[in-house]
């Protein structure tokens, strides 16, 4: 199928207009949105828990570690007996 044919029955299928839906199908199409909105939104949520549990966790790990202090040298002997 060439370029010029898709393009004919992409224009076909368009100019036929939309499909009927049967009505049964509209109240299971309702509970699979809701469905998928709850867990979206529980997937945020547990997303932005962990989020803070993480930072309260590293902000905890840093007041104890100090990592921004430069640990002691250990390459250099102490100088004694000047």
């Amino acid at each position: 199928m060439n370029r010029a044919e898709r393009e004919a029955a992409v224009r076909r299928v368009m100019a036929a207009g939309p499909v009927p839906v049967p009505p049964e199908l509209y109240p299971e199409a309702v509970r699979r949105g809701e469905r998928l909105l709850r867990r979206g939104r529980l997937v945020r949520r547990v997303l932005w828990v962990l989020v803070c549990v993480a930072a309260v966790v590293f902000g905890v790990w840093a007041a104890y570690a100090h990592p921004w202090v430069e640990p002691p040298s250990g390459t250099t002997p102490p100088v004694d007996g000047w």
